[in-house]
């Protein structure tokens, strides 16, 4: 079964994934990058300065080969004057 490394990337910064998982397929790789990047997500719009701020962020997915996939998420706030 091929390895996967899931690397974060938060507001530009990278926090490279040393073990990996061991996944059958790429349909898996892509509902685990989902999932992970959901359970970011939560985490992130309950930080009051995320929040405010806005919010970007993506899991990065490689194999021995290089790059296969990247799920991102952005939250950005616009407010309207009245």
């Amino acid at each position: 079964m091929p390895r996967y490394c899931f690397d974060l990337r938060k507001n530009g910064e990278l926090a490279a994934d040393e073990e990996g998982l061991d996944l059958p397929n790429l349909q898996v790789v892509q509902i685990e990058a989902a999932r992970s990047l959901v359970d970011m997500a939560r985490h992130a719009v309950w930080d009051k300065a995320e929040t405010i701020l806005g919010h970007r962020m993506a899991i990065e997915v490689r194999d021995d080969k290089g790059p296969v996939l990247q799920a991102k998420f952005t939250f950005e706030l616009e407010r309207h004057e009245q």
